[in-house]
């Protein structure tokens, strides 16, 4: 089975194509059987680059490791470099970028600090139990990330200031941005779906600026499209403080972002899983209601609405 290339395996990754694929099969024999990006090593990847001034280049590297955060310790530089869809000397002056001699002394540097096997994992459970069991690491690399709430708080009280509150989400991400805005309208008088691409989206965010938004509220997952990124330097230049989740802090929508929240997506099945990233989008909706004063009138309001229509049946 395959995808269509939009958020998942079928077409080998956004830049890499063909060759990402031939890249991904041929992985040194060392690094076992295949499954999602452990979370721990993508959280040490994560820690490794932060603080690094990165070129477009090597931030499209690092998103890369991330997100094959379980192979990246035991890819050779050929291999990350087609998986990346960059050249093979732009591996080496990453690694170079990151106070290491070279690509060498990188993957060795990835080999010690990777976790051991799961205790308890013997390597029988099927591919459908490994990418449930990838998704219950992502909410705990989620929950972890969690204990410092400020970004988050933050976030809530830029939704909560923005009247209206656009929320963009194209492609794979249509659905978590749909669902932010299903909710959101229930308690924020002015949230406005943006999750069809083409020449009007600029118009959509100009009016959006026009009727007195300040935030915008981004869901980008991969592939990512690059209409997204666009979108959102035009939104930015427009005056609008971008916030986004996103599935790594090296994700392409980054140097457009004024606020990212990471949150990871499964990559063991066809196509991913984003379990992750719509909790997040449910966390950050629950810090929107704190910083409305008016939140909780507002959803008894509805439910006595819904209770006189006979809208639910239970």
């Amino acid at each position: 089975m395959s995808g269509d290339g939009d958020n998942g395996r079928g077409t080998g990754g956004a830049a890499g194509g063909a060759p990402g694929e031939r890249a991904e099969e041929a992985r040194d024999a060392t690094a076992g059987r295949v499954t999602d990006a452990d979370t721990g090593t993508a959280a040490r990847l994560q820690k490794l680059f932060e603080g690094h001034r990165l070129t477009p280049t090597q931030r499209r590297i690092a998103h890369c490791m991330v997100r094959r955060a379980a192979d990246a310790p035991f890819l050779s530089s050929v291999e990350l470099a087609e998986l990346a869809g960059v050249s093979q000397p732009s591996v080496t002056r990453f690694a170079v970028a990151l106070g290491f001699d070279g690509y060498p002394a990188l993957r060795r540097h990835l080999r010690e600090v990777a976790p051991a096997e799961k205790a308890g994992d013997d390597g029988t459970a099927n591919e459908y139990q490994q990418a449930v069991q990838a998704e219950i690491d992502n909410l705990r690399h989620l929950a972890a990330a969690l204990a410092d709430p400020s970004p988050v708080i933050e976030a809530g009280r830029l939704f909560a200031a923005s009247r209206p509150l656009p929320v963009l989400g194209l492609r794979a991400a249509t659905a978590q941005a749909a669902g932010f805005t299903y909710f959101a309208r229930k308690v924020h008088p002015d949230v406005r779906l943006l999750d069809e691409g083409g020449t009007m989206l600029p118009d959509r965010i100009d009016a959006a600026v026009r009727a007195g938004a300040t935030t915008l509220l981004c869901f980008a997952l991969p592939r990512h499209p690059r209409e997204v990124v666009e979108a959102l330097a035009y939104a930015r230049d427009a005056g609008l403080t971008v916030v986004t989740v996103a599935d790594s802090a090296f994700a392409p929508v980054a140097r457009h972002t004024d606020l990212l929240l990471p949150a990871a997506v499964g990559t063991g099945l066809a196509f991913d899983t984003a379990c992750a990233p719509m909790l997040l989008g449910r966390v950050l909706l629950e810090a929107m209601c704190d910083a409305l004063p008016d939140a909780q009138a507002r959803l008894e309001e509805f439910d006595a609405r819904a209770a006189a229509r006979g809208l639910f049946v239970e």
